[in-house]
C-alpha cells in the first residue's frame, strides 16, 4: 500500500494525466471513494492526457463510456457502477472484453459483486476535513515498475 496526497481538483486531474502515460492496454484502474471524492476528475485527467479534447461526461447513466482513437491515443472504457445493485447486471456489461485492447477505469468497483482482476491498480480516495484527498494505492505486480507516478 502506498499513499498519495492530492490538494485540489487540478492536482487530481494532474494525477490522472500522469497515470495516462503509465497505462497500457489491458490495465484496470479501480477508483474507490464516496460521492465527490474525485474519481471522475481523475478519469477526466487521464482521458485529457490521452488526447480527449472535450470534458468527458460522467458515465453514471451510460454505465460504460468507451473512447477510441482518434479521440484518444489509447482506447479507454470509463465505467461507473454506482447505479447497479445486481452483479448479474455487471456481467452483462462484458467488461472483460475491454481488457484485450483498452484501459478499463472503474468507478465504484465494489459493486462488481465479483473479485477485481488480480492486475487491477486500486486507488482508494478519502476526502480529508481540510478538503484535500488522501489516496491509498493497492499496487499489483503488473504496476510495480510503474508506480508511483512521477
Amino acid at each position: 500500500m502506498l499513499d498519495l496526497r492530492v490538494v485540489d481538483d487540478a492536482d487530481m486531474r494532474a494525477l490522472g494525466g500522469k497515470l495516462a502515460f503509465l497505462a497500457r492496454a489491458g490495465d484496470v484502474i479501480a477508483l474507490e471513494g464516496g460521492l465527490g471524492a474525485g474519481k471522475t476528475t481523475l478519469a477526466r485527467g487521464l482521458l485529457s492526457a490521452l488526447g480527449l479534447e472535450e470534458d468527458a461526461p460522467s458515465p453514471s447513466f451510460a454505465l460504460v463510456q468507451p473512447y477510441e482513437p482518434p479521440l484518444v491515443t489509447l482506447p479507454v472504457a470509463h465505467v461507473d457502477l454506482y447505479r447497479l445493485d445486481d452483479d448479474a447486471d455487471v456481467r452483462e456489461l462484458g467488461l472483460e472484453d475491454y481488457l484485450t485492447d483498452s484501459v478499463l477505469i472503474i468507478e465504484w468497483p465494489e459493486r462488481l459483486g465479483i473479485r477485481l482482476w488480480d492486475h487491477s491498480l486500486i486507488l482508494s480516495i478519502e476526502v480529508e476535513a481540510d478538503g484535500t484527498r488522501s489516496l491509498t494505492a493497492q499496487v499489483p505486480d503488473a504496476w510495480r515498475d510503474r508506480w508511483p507516478p512521477k
